[in-house]
C-alpha cells in the first residue's frame, strides 16, 4: 500500500513563503501523476497542482499560477510545494494525491476522484 507523508506546514505571515514537501513509500514512484489539493476550513477540498510522472509538465489552478511551484524528485520518491507571496486564502490544509491515471493530452488531472491515494495533509496558517 502507497502511503504518502506531508511536512512543511506551518503559521507564516502574510508576504512569506513556504516549502511543503510529500514523501512516498511507493516502488515505481516515477509511474505516478502527483497532485496538490487544499482544504480551508468550511470549505471543499480544492486542485492546486499536479504534475506528471518526469515533472516535465505542470498544472496549475488559475487561483495560484505564477505564485506557486510544484516539482518533483523522482529520486527522492518526493514532490514540493513552492508557496509564495501567501496570503490568508492561502490558509488551509494541504494534500499530497497520487494517481496512476495517465492525464488525457489536453489537460493534467485536477479532479479529486482522478487520485485513488491520499496524505493525511499538512495544515498552512497564515493570519490576518
Amino acid at each position: 500500500q502507497v502511503q504518502l507523508v506531508e511536512a512543511g506546514g506551518r503559521l507564516v505571515q502574510p508576504g512569506d513563503s513556504l516549502r511543503l514537501s510529500c514523501v512516498a513509500s511507493a516502488r515505481l514512484f516515477s509511474k505516478y501523476y502527483m497532485g496538490w489539493f487544499r482544504q480551508a476550513s468550511g470549505t471543499e477540498r480544492e486542485f492546486v497542482a499536479g504534475t506528471t510522472w518526469s515533472g516535465a509538465t505542470t498544472h496549475y489552478a488559475d487561483s495560484v499560477k505564477g505564485r506557486f511551484i510544484m516539482s518533483r524528485d523522482n529520486d527522492k520518491n518526493a514532490v514540493y510545494l513552492q508557496l509564495n507571496a501567501l496570503e490568508t486564502e492561502g490558509q488551509a490544509t494541504y494534500y499530497c494525491a497520487a494517481s496512476e491515471t495517465l492525464p488525457p493530452p489536453d489537460r493534467g488531472l485536477t479532479r479529486e476522484d482522478e487520485f485513488k491515494i491520499w496524505g493525511r495533509g499538512t495544515q498552512v496558517t497564515v493570519p490576518s
